[in-house]
């Protein structure tokens, strides 16, 4: 049976357009837009009707980097598929594409079952999975050629963590070359992890101890040259890179000039190295653990770079990399020594009204924020024009957005699963009201309406963006 929703009297804003228009929901897709007011618009019957007046038509999120679930230093991240992506959904994000992680000594299948069995049946909204490469090997490589086919187009590498994600830099070379044959892109964690144990060893021995020496010893040099060798692989290979988490001005540089040689690099920050800082990382009372994640928070005078190069698309995406662990029983784990915290910090939830609030600031247009949250990230991912937009044919993933509702981010008011908020007593401005996931009202006026299993798995094609 046919179901009609129509939105009316909002600002609908893509990444290309602002436009007074109502929005005909129909069966789960997008089937018209028409100017508010015009008799196309008000001809348009439905079952339900949104008012969004005074509001804005976004297209629904896509966070291109989470880890619900993860295995990481002995625990495990907080949130669930079924809790993390209600969170995400009360944030305004409608697709997630997490990472399924490979083991060392097993396949990717192995791997990417393992974690389609932890979401099947549990989301809120639509998701999709990259693939962590942990182990290169030729079986590794044909298995990259099946899952691109299946719509698993995108495969993590990691230059940190020697001994549990590392590769070297024959295996890096390996699966960009592997990418460059079958239209995968390879996604790097772009850190010299090997210098950086070394500078651990140093610290600890020195009795260097609390959280804010994880930020130091992983220096932004060792980010910058990992960047560069990562550019400089994939430039070997004659294959895509996309840098995630970058949080150093010198790794900013290092993909601006990339860019400027017409390689197809691709860079990717994230809210907490554009509102948080080492200042965080230093609060006393071991509570500078809750901003522990890799890469690190930098000096605050970093933020300038990469608001720049969000400005001038040297970065092209704001992805979460939401990755939580409680205070309380994980991150103390590191109490004594700053390497045993777990790294990661929670964030779904906080994404969009964030990036809101750096148009309220002044930092980006509103264009600017759907492109860098929406539409850039369902392109980079084969989701497009599926996902991260609103226009005819389109999933309706919609967001009513109130622009001028203030909030105060906190820990008591949030739906992640984690015992506190890396944005507490914040004050921001704009706030989610209603969210629709292909049609189906998610979040309905504050409330939350959805359910776990709405979510569908979606497969992606490649990259949209390569020459």
């Amino acid at each position: 049976m046919s179901s009609r929703t129509v939105i009316r009297g909002g600002l609908v804003i893509t990444a290309s357009d602002e436009l007074h228009a109502d929005v005909l929901v129909e069966d789960g897709r997008i089937a018209a837009l028409a100017a508010a007011g015009t008799s196309a618009a008000e001809s348009w019957t439905a079952e339900r009707t949104v008012d969004a007046t005074g509001k804005y038509v976004i297209p629904g999120g896509v966070d291109a980097h989470t880890h619900m679930e993860l295995p990481f230093g002995g625990t495990f991240a907080s949130d669930s598929f079924e809790t993390g992506t209600r969170a995400a959904a009360w944030g305004g994000t409608t697709t997630i594409i997490d990472f399924a992680v490979q083991s060392v000594g097993r396949s990717l299948r192995e791997g990417l079952d393992a974690w389609n069995a932890k979401a099947d049946g549990k989301c809120a909204i639509d998701y999709g999975f990259h693939m962590i490469v942990s182990d290169v090997n030729q079986d590794t490589l044909k298995e990259m050629d099946l899952l691109v086919g299946e719509g698993v187009t995108s495969f993590k590498q990691f230059m940190a963590y020697p001994g549990v994600f590392y590769s070297d830099d024959g295996q890096i070379l390996r699966a960009m070359q592997r990418s460059a044959e079958n239209g995968g892109l390879i996604m790097m964690h772009a850190e010299n992890g090997i210098a950086i144990d070394v500078l651990v060893e140093q610290a600890l021995a020195r009795g260097e101890t609390d959280p804010r020496y994880h930020g130091e010893v992983r220096k932004a040099l060792l980010e910058a040259e990992a960047t560069h060798r990562a550019i400089k692989l994939a430039q070997v290979a004659g294959a895509p890179l996309y840098v995630v988490h970058v949080s150093a001005q010198e790794a900013v540089a290092e993909l601006a000039r990339a860019r400027d040689e017409g390689l197809n690099v691709f860079g990717e920050t994230c809210p907490q190295y554009l509102f948080l800082s080492t200042d965080n990382l230093a609060e006393p009372d071991f509570e500078g653990a809750k901003y522990v994640c890799s890469t690190p928070l930098r000096p605050m005078e970093h933020q300038a770079a990469l608001w720049r190069g969000l400005r001038t698309n040297d970065l092209q995406v704001v992805s979460t990399d939401h990755c939580p662990f409680c205070f309380v029983g994980q991150k103390d784990l590191g109490r004594g020594d700053f390497s045993k915290i777990p790294n990661g910090l929670p964030g779904v939830e906080n994404r969009m009204d964030l990036l809101h609030q750096a148009v309220v600031d002044g930092h980006i247009s509103r264009r600017r924020w759907i492109e860098i949250a929406c539409a850039t990230p369902a392109r980079m991912f084969g989701l497009y024009p599926k996902k991260g937009t609103i226009a005819p044919g389109a999933d309706a993933d919609v967001v009513i957005y109130d622009p001028h509702a203030e909030q105060i981010m906190s820990a008591e008011t949030h739906h992640m699963n984690v015992d506190y908020s890396a944005y507490e007593g914040r004050r921001t401005t704009g706030r989610v009201e209603t969210v629709l996931s292909r049609g189906e009202l998610v979040i309905n006026e504050r409330e939350f309406t959805g359910r776990a299993g709405h979510g569908v798995y979606t497969p992606r094609s490649t990259c949209q963006y390569l020459n």
